[in-house]
């Protein structure tokens, strides 16, 4: 199978090198300087870029006419995603879904399902409401910079068996499940699919995916399920609130192909009303660094089946509730058996009694002369985390 193969490209055989390369970055964004021309703005006019990923565009005061430099700045195990860098801009200019089978041209589903690769935008704000799961194909950016967008009350956006995706600057939230039935996911084929689960963005065998400043909340299974064999994902500078199961890395303790997953997980802000899986992890390798959990009522990192798990630099503000101060949980393993599995803390700060149970030992390949920006740098790291709205120079809103 493509997906399979692909898959196997994705794959980082030294995952350790992945990681320092990552830290090396932001080593370098903290020593520089903020710009002060145009494009995201502070409440003084100028722009501000907190976090590599961010300095490598935002700050350029021609974005709206050079879009695809987005598609350089993807760090962790996502580096490379291009999206629809290579093909044409589309504007979605219909917020409608009508029709499953045979899109209207103008719709995001229309632009979802072109064979070629596409640069998709938005020519105002919107409200979409997805009449069911709106499938993407190969090769393609869904880029709501200058528009404020959001997916909303309807279907989740799905990733099956496709590769080099890049979403960027959507609101996505309260995602119900849908019937299946036909629906068309190219342009070549329509066919029957059952129920959507509901999440907000899902990932089957999906490799090479950046997700980007996605604001996300209340959707009725994950905000976010990376499954399947997906790998080669980053999910950078989003902002979580107000669910139960957030982040869903592998979905089964019986399915060993989630060994090649691969997940960054860097820059995200875990807000209010969360309650466990930020993420909830299976077999594969997890860098999870720089992030802000500002509590959570049950737990935060979570797996079972031996995942490699390295927390770097995150801040962990754990629940006043004495009995969730743990940070982690293993998930129906004995710890004669979790003893083993790699999971890693490293400059981490921990906050009102949160205590993060490390395993394992000292993980190969990690490297002590680049080391991840500590914790006390989070607030700055993530300080634009979420959607954000970027002006137009002739911006009329």
């Amino acid at each position: 199978m493509e997906a399979r193969e692909a898959a196997k490209r994705a794959y980082n055989p030294n995952p350790m090198k992945v990681t320092a390369e990552f830290n090396a970055h932001v080593m370098r964004a903290l020593k520089g300087s903020n710009s002060t021309r145009r494009g995201l703005k502070k409440d003084d006019g100028s722009c501000e870029a907190t976090n590599p990923i961010d300095k490598c565009w935002r700050c350029d005061k021609n974005w709206e006419k050079n879009r695809k430099k987005l598609a350089d700045c993807a760090l962790g195990f996502g580096h490379g995603t291009t999206g629809g860098k290579d093909g044409k801009i589309y504007v979605v200019d219909d917020p409608s879904d009508n029709d499953l089978v045979n899109p209207k041209k103008g719709t995001l589903r229309h632009a979802a399902i072109q064979a070629e690769p596409l640069w998709i935008t938005f020519a105002r704000n919107m409200n979409i409401v997805l009449k069911a799961e709106l499938l993407l194909t190969d090769n393609k950016t869904i880029d709501s910079r200058g528009a404020n967008v959001h997916i909303q009350k309807g279907g989740q956006i799905t990733m099956q068996y496709v590769k080099n995706i890049i979403i960027h600057g959507l609101h996505i939230h309260d995602i119900k499940r849908r019937r299946g039935g036909l629906i068309r996911d190219s342009m070549s084929h329509y066919g029957n699919r059952d129920i959507s689960d509901g999440d907000g963005l899902s990932l089957f065998g999906a490799t090479n995916v950046w997700i980007d400043h996605v604001s996300m909340s209340n959707c009725s299974d994950g905000l976010i399920d990376v499954v399947s064999a997906s790998t080669a994902v980053t999910i950078s500078n989003c902002h979580f609130v107000q669910h139960n199961d957030v982040l869903l890395f592998g979905a089964t303790n019986t399915f060993s192909g989630d060994k090649i997953m691969q997940v960054t997980l860097a820059f995200n802000h875990f807000g209010k009303g969360l309650v466990q899986r930020m993420p909830r992890c299976r077999w594969g390798f997890f860098h999870i660094v720089n992030n802000d959990y500002t509590r959570w009522l049950m737990y935060a990192i979570g797996g079972s089946q031996h995942p490699t798990i390295i927390s770097q630099g995150n801040r962990f503000v754990a629940p006043d509730d004495r009995n969730a101060k743990e940070v982690t949980k293993r998930v129906h393993a004995p710890e004669s058996e979790w003893k083993n599995w790699n999971w890693r803390s490293e400059g981490d700060i921990l906050v009102n009694g949160a205590l993060f149970v490390e395993s394992g030992k000292k993980v190969k390949g990690l490297r002590t002369d680049i080391k991840a920006q500590p914790g006390k740098s989070v607030t700055r790291l993530t300080k634009s985390a979420g959607f954000q709205y970027m002006l137009f120079d002739n911006d009329k809103s």
